[in-house]
């Protein structure tokens, strides 16, 4: 049913938009002095700035957040993000994110940033690495999926871990 779902969603993003991607594939919303707003989707609910919603055998955890970026240069920018998340069996876990996107010929957005959870007085921090494709949707709305790898910090409280992310970003 869940794959039914997203191939629905998609053919419809698909032909709704075929025509929204203008030439300049939304450059002018990268260009320098821009603001980026980015909301994911993932697949980690610990240690994530993404929306996520997963039950395992009665236990429910979930992740809310978000990111910002201010584009210092044509196709970089500068980005940070919050997120708050409940994994069923620990008081709340807060998660910070700072680091930098790149959009290579405005269409690739590459990434690497500094990420870190704080739960119960404990913390753990990792290098995020991740690559993807920007879909204009229109001149200022762009769907992401993306691949990511978490490189931990912190060998003794976590683990490193890949994501499949999907991001919705706004740019102004």
């Amino acid at each position: 049913m869940k794959k039914l779902f997203f191939l629905a969603a998609f053919a419809v993003f698909g032909l709704s938009t075929m025509n929204a991607q203008d030439s300049d594939n939304g450059s002018s919303a990268l260009s320098k002095g821009s603001w980026l707003i980015e909301a994911n989707t993932g697949s980690w609910a610990t240690g994530s700035t993404a929306f996520s919603l997963t039950s395992i055998d009665g236990n429910t955890a979930w992740s809310a957040g978000a990111e910002a970026g201010y584009f210092v240069i044509d196709n970089l920018a500068i980005k940070a993000g919050l997120g708050y998340a409940d994994d069923g069996f620990n008081d709340g876990i807060f998660a910070y994110k700072v680091g930098a996107k790149y959009y290579v010929d405005g269409q690739f957005p590459l990434g690497v940033d500094f990420t870190g959870i704080s739960q119960d007085g404990e913390s753990a921090n990792w290098v995020g690495l991740q690559g993807g494709y920007a879909w204009f949707v229109a001149p200022n709305v762009s769907i992401e999926p993306t691949v990511r790898y978490n490189v931990t910090l912190d060998d003794q409280k976590a683990d490193s871990a890949f994501q499949g992310l999907i991001g919705f970003a706004f740019h102004f």
